[in-house]
């Protein structure tokens, strides 16, 4: 370790980002595919912190993003979680995957870019561009190649809808994975702290999770809802969405038989 990060050490306790254990557990998924809403989950859980009340400079502290902009960070405990949305790297060696439909995925995404760039943006540019997105690639990519999981990390894939569905048995699973044991009476807790509802008046109390440039007459935390892609997305960018990820979702069980099955 160089000079300067031994003495950013000495001086505050903060660790280089680019410093991980084994036993760290890396958040991952695609923009826009609930990594906040786990990472609040994660709070809850993991550190008894109350996801209703929470504010996000805390949340960052607790489960922080790894981000060249952001190169340090505490370690409260071990394993220490972090949020990402990249592809796989040798380090990542347990890793939760939130998984989300795509087509939900780019409505969501659709939105965000929208609001950080305060204009009007082309739907087909989103779903079309790879240059769009933090990770670098489309969706359908990101997806395959976590499932590829070339470098064998230990992990577990947590569906956006499933969570939706039923919060605490997902975070049984979470639990189980990470190898911490947790009372039902806290994950139930837990849950309803972090419902959707209650993580939009988190944000009305607080602001926004903190992503630059974010409007402030705009709730970060849009809809939420499973099949918004329904009502939001034009038949035309759909299908061109689908030419790309269409076998990506089949595989997942989002599309039945039907390619244009909604």
């Amino acid at each position: 370790m160089d000079s300067f990060a031994e003495k950013i050490r000495s001086l505050t306790g903060l660790i280089p980002k680019t410093e991980v254990r084994d036993e760290d557990v890396f958040l991952i998924g695609f923009q826009k595919s609930g990594t906040n809403w786990v990472r609040n989950l994660v709070a809850g859980v993991m550190y008894g912190a109350d996801p209703e009340f929470v504010p996000y400079s805390l949340l960052r502290d607790l489960i922080p993003n790894r981000v060249p902009k952001e190169p340090y960070y505490k370690r409260y405990a071990t394993p220490t979680f972090f949020k990402v949305h990249d592809l796989p790297r040798p380090e990542y060696k347990r890793v939760v995957y939130v998984l989300r439909d795509g087509r939900d995925v780019m409505v969501s995404y659709f939105h965000h870019l929208k609001a950080v760039r305060g204009q009007e943006i082309d739907f087909f540019s989103v779903v079309q561009a790879d240059q769009n997105v933090t990770s670098g690639v489309k969706w359908h990519r990101h997806v395959e190649t976590w499932l590829s999981n070339p470098y064998r990390a230990q992990m577990i894939i947590i569906r956006y809808e499933d969570l939706k569905r039923d919060t605490v048995n997902e975070l049984r699973r979470l639990c189980a994975f990470v190898g911490v044991e947790r009372e039902d009476a806290h994950l139930e807790l837990v849950a309803r702290k972090a419902s959707f509802e209650k993580m939009r008046q988190k944000e009305i109390r607080y602001g926004s999770v903190g992503v630059l440039n974010w409007p402030k007459d705009r709730p970060f935390m849009r809809r939420g809802e499973v099949g918004s892609y329904k009502d939001e997305m034009p038949p035309d960018v759909l299908e061109v969405f689908l030419k790309d990820a269409g076998n990506t979702l089949r595989k997942l069980g989002y599309l039945q038989d039907n390619l244009m099955a909604k």
